[in-house]
């Protein structure tokens, strides 16, 4: 099928073959359609994160890997991912946080944690003046390593290469030259592959991820045919003891470990929108580790779930007053914060949930939060001008608003009008274009000329066959000096109404005033004011400013033969006529 109409689990399935096969590219091809397709699936983007960072594009790799978490924060994955693609950029430092991070949602997770081992081991090394890798290569002296390559179909061929061979001996003799080798993609898939083995997983085995997809458990990860390892050399060595535990210490971590067992069976009933076991898993995590607010949180968007907003809303506020104290990350706190505002937003308190939403922020600048509260403060502007809305008093300013005009009392109608227009807007008066027009009347009396034009075309746009539009729109332009535009305006009016003695007089007297402005029988300073108007339109500024048009003018001065063409093309003359009547040039 072509790539256009496969779906994105389809799609998904091309780019893991194609990883599978070693074709990066051709695996970050297939994804990004899949994410085109489906773009809120955080799989896809930890999928193509894992392919961008074999073709060493560390830094898209890292941008991806964000995003994954972004759109499921809880999942482990995503830090795996996040911590990978950071040492690949040599930030080992972000790479602990990340790995750190991770093993907040799944404190039991091996890869996780070895990865986490290795890279805080290679800080000190390189703090010890060592190689910032040689802890790392020296995963290359395990025996085993040339079993695991012979293995795998992937690199099997290597072997056959006498470089690559060298290559393997030197980082085994001395691991901190692995770094320099890195650059080759056939060392960085078996480095990739003796991190695997870190973690307990089969060479060429990736961790299995609770949605599958490339690197997560899908066709793409099955492990090599099995075959027999060579024997090691030495026997393993005996890892140290870990130190007795007192017997409080002891509970206190059998606790957390149960409460972390409760909180992923609640996970997995709020997947299935079984809310009310989740919320027994739940509660009975918060009954066990009481230090972790990440389940209150838990319990409170499970309530969200069940309409249950005021139980909702009250394990928000538990979390974020036990948060600080506990030294709960700040993050989970905002995020405490945006979901009693979500709770709040339900129950019709928007002025409470802007609130909580601005307070949410002052903790954490998310975006997701900053789009609620800007939802919700137009909501609120909303609603307030929708309870404005009283028609009797609408027509009570508007009468108001005449009768001042009546008395030349402007300033005070332009403020009746005003009010009327709140009063009665558009989309519940009919006539609201009569409150535009009158209004616009009045800004003419008081020289506010632009916000007379735009309250005409206010006018016009609600009532196109309204004439009194287009003669208070084409009076202000005839005040501005805009005499060709106040022309237009009055034309277009005359559209509508052929008959309007008013449209007529207004036209008459602008085409009186371009024939003055022609025959220089204007003032000096009417003409300056007229041409500086014309030369603040864009339309003109266009014209002058097209190198076609200048040569134009300069033949109609200096060359009249050519002149004689030009006059015969009437897109040109047309132009001409246009700078005529704006007063920018005469024609004899």
């Amino acid at each position: 099928r072509h790539p256009t109409t496969m779906s994105a689990t389809e799609l998904k399935a091309q780019g893991n073959d194609a990883f599978k096969n070693g074709k990066f590219d051709e695996a970050i091809s297939f994804f990004s359609q899949a994410i085109e397709v489906d773009p809120n699936n955080h799989v896809l983007y930890s999928n193509r994160s894992a392919a961008k960072a074999s073709c060493k594009r560390f830094k898209e790799a890292l941008d991806d890997a964000k995003k994954t978490v972004e759109l499921k924060p809880d999942w482990p994955k995503g830090y795996s991912r996040l911590g990978a693609a950071s040492v690949g950029l040599g930030e080992l430092e972000d790479a602990v946080n990340w790995y750190k991070r991770g093993l907040e949602f799944d404190p039991t997770n091996e890869q996780l944690t070895s990865a986490l081992k290795g890279v805080e081991s290679d800080i000190k090394a390189m703090g010890s003046g060592l190689h910032g890798l040689g802890n790392l290569g020296n995963m290359f002296k395990n025996p085993a390593l040339w079993g695991w390559i012979a293995s795998n179909p992937q690199t099997s061929s290597y072997l056959q290469d006498q470089s690559f061979v060298q290559m393997i001996q030197n980082v085994q003799n001395d691991p901190s030259t692995l770094q320099s080798y890195l650059q080759d993609p056939r060392m960085m898939q078996v480095f990739s592959m003796c991190l695997n083995a870190m973690s307990g997983k089969q060479p060429g085995q990736e961790d299995a991820g609770e949605e599958g997809g490339c690197c997560s458990g899908g066709d793409c990860c099955a492990p090599p045919p099995a075959e027999p390892e060579p024997k090691p050399a030495k026997p393993e060595p005996v890892p140290e003891s870990t130190p007795e535990l007192s017997s409080d210490e002891k509970a206190e971590k059998d606790a957390k470990e149960k409460a972390q067992a409760e909180k992923q069976l609640g996970n997995a009933a709020y997947k299935k929108k079984d809310f009310d076991t989740a919320l027994k898993h739940y509660t009975t995590a918060m009954e066990l580790d009481i230090k972790d607010i990440s389940y209150l949180t838990n319990r409170a968007a499970v309530y969200f779930e069940m309409g249950k907003y005021d139980e909702c809303i009250k394990d928000c506020d538990t979390a974020a007053e036990k948060g600080p104290a506990l030294r709960a990350d700040y993050k989970m706190i905002a995020r405490a914060l945006t979901r009693k505002g979500n709770a709040l937003r339900k129950k019709g308190d928007l002025e409470g949930a802007m609130k909580v939403y601005k307070k949410s922020l002052t903790e954490h600048r998310n975006a997701d939060t900053l789009k609620r509260l800007n939802d919700v403060e137009k909501e609120i502007k909303l609603k307030k001008e929708e309870e404005y809305i009283n028609m009797d008093l609408c027509n009570e300013e508007k009468d108001k608003g005449n009768g001042f005009f009546k008395e030349s009392k402007f300033p005070e109608a332009v403020k009746c009008y005003t009010e009327a227009l709140k009063r009665g807007p558009p989309s519940r008066n009919d006539e609201a274009y009569k409150l535009y027009s009158n209004r616009s009347a009045c800004y003419t009396k008081l020289g506010a000329l632009p916000e007379a034009v735009k309250d005409a075309d206010k006018c016009i746009e609600l009532k196109p066959d309204f004439a009194k539009g287009y003669s208070r729109k084409g009076t202000a332009q005839f005040f501005m000096k805009e005499f060709d535009k106040a022309m237009e305006t009055y034309k277009l009016g005359l559209e509508q109404d052929a008959n309007n003695d008013e449209l007529k007089a207004g036209l008459q007297k602008c085409i009186q005033k371009i024939n003055m402005g022609n025959s220089g029988m204007l003032s000096e300073e009417e003409q300056k004011e007229r041409q500086a108007h014309a030369m603040a339109d864009p339309e003109i500024q266009g014209i002058l400013s097209d190198p076609v048009m200048r040569q134009v003018l300069q033949d109609f001065q200096e060359n009249p033969k050519a002149a004689q063409q030009h006059a015969s093309n009437p897109t040109i003359m047309a132009k001409i006529q246009k700078l005529v009547n704006a007063g920018i040039v005469r024609m004899a």
